[in-house]
C-alpha cells in the first residue's frame, strides 16, 4: 500500500475560487473584506508567513493592511494599537503574527481584539463557543484540517481520531472539532508514556507536535488518515509512513496552504456579518 497524496493546494484553491465570487457579491454591497494583519520584531518566518497572508488578500481583491512594530513596542503600545484597528470601519479582520517578544502577554493582546474581529479564532470567547459548539469563528489550522477529511470524503463519524499535540492554536481545537464530527478522539501529548501503542490504534492521525520525525511506521495503523501539522519539518517520517497509510499530508504542501485559505473565509465572514448585522455580543 502506498498512501495517497492529500493536496492541500488544490482544496485551497478552489476555497478560494469560491471566496472570490463571495467577494464579488459583497462589493456589490458596497463592502470590501479587509484585513490587518500586526507583526512584531524581525522574525524570518513571521515575516514569511505575513507575505503569505497579504499576498492572499491582493490575489482575492481583499483590503489588506500590515502593521510592522519594533520588538521593544510596549505591550500598551500595541494594545492601543489593537483599540485603533477595532474601530477601523475597513477593518474586519485583525491578526496578530505569533509569537510575540517575551515581554508582551500574548493573552492580552489577543484579549484586546474585537471578538467579531477575531479571524484566528483564538479570542476567550470564540475559544469558549467553540467548546459549546457554537463558534462563530474557527481557529484557522484545526478548521483546515477538517475540510480536507470533508474534501476527500473521509468518514469522521465514528471513527478513532488521534491527536498528537495539545497545543492552544491545534491540538485542543482540532480535538473539538472531531468531536463535533462524532469522532472518538484520544490526545497524546509529550507526558505520555506509550506513545506508539495509543497512535497505532487511530483511524485518522494529527501530528502536531512542533517535533520533526516523530511519528514513524510503527505508530500508525495499516490504512490510517495521517494529518501532518509539522512546519517547517515533518512531524511524521513522511517515506515510511506513506507505505502504511491510506491517506498523507505533505509538508509543505498539505495543511500550510489550508490555513491560509481559511483565514481568508473568516475575514470574509467577519465583513458578511457586519452586513448581515448579526454583531457579536461580549
Amino acid at each position: 500500500m502506498t498512501a495517497k497524496i492529500i493536496d492541500g493546494k488544490a482544496v485551497r484553491d478552489e476555497i478560494l475560487c469560491q471566496l472570490k465570487n463571495e467577494m464579488e457579491t459583497l462589493k456589490q454591497q458596497g463592502v470590501t473584506p479587509g484585513l490587518a494583519v500586526v507583526i512584531v520584531g524581525d522574525n524570518p518566518a513571521s515575516k514569511l508567513y505575513v507575505g503569505m497572508k497579504i499576498k492572499k488578500c491582493k490575489e482575492l481583491g481583499m483590503h489588506s493592511a500590515v502593521h510592522e512594530k519594533s520588538a521593544d513596542i510596549t505591550q500598551e503600545e500595541l494594545v492601543a494599537l489593537i483599540h485603533q484597528l477595532n474601530e477601523d470601519e475597513n477593518i474586519h479582520g485583525i491578526l496578530v503574527q505569533l509569537p510575540l517578544p517575551a515581554h508582551i502577554q500574548e493573552e492580552a493582546i489577543i484579549s484586546a481584539i474585537d471578538a467579531k474581529k477575531d479571524v484566528d479564532g483564538f479570542h476567550p470567547y470564540n475559544v469558549g463557543n467553540l467548546m459549546i459548539g457554537d463558534a462563530y469563528f474557527l481557529p484557522c489550522t484545526p478548521a483546515g484540517i477538517i475540510a480536507l477529511l470533508k474534501h476527500y470524503n473521509m468518514e469522521i463519524a465514528g471513527k478513532h481520531a488521534v491527536v498528537v499535540g495539545r497545543s492552544n492554536i491545534v491540538g485542543k481545537p482540532v480535538s473539538l472539532l472531531l468531536l463535533e464530527e462524532h469522532a472518538t478522539v484520544t490526545m497524546c501529548h509529550s507526558k505520555t508514556s506509550n506513545l506508539a501503542e495509543i497512535v497505532s490504534q487511530g483511524d485518522i492521525v494529527i501530528a502536531a507536535t512542533g517535533r520533526p520525525d516523530l511519528l514513524g511506521k510503527e505508530h500508525i495503523k495499516p490504512g490510517a488518515v495521517v494529518i501532518d501539522v509539522g512546519s517547517p519539518k515533518s512531524d511524521v517520517k513522511f517515506e515510511e509512513v506513506k507505505e502504511v497509510a491510506s491517506y498523507i499530508t505533505p509538508v509543505p504542501g498539505g495543511v500550510g496552504p489550508m490555513t491560509i485559505a481559511m483565514l481568508m473565509k473568516n475575514t470574509v465572514l467577519a465583513a458578511k456579518q457586519r452586513i448581515e448585522n448579526t454583531t457579536i455580543q461580549v
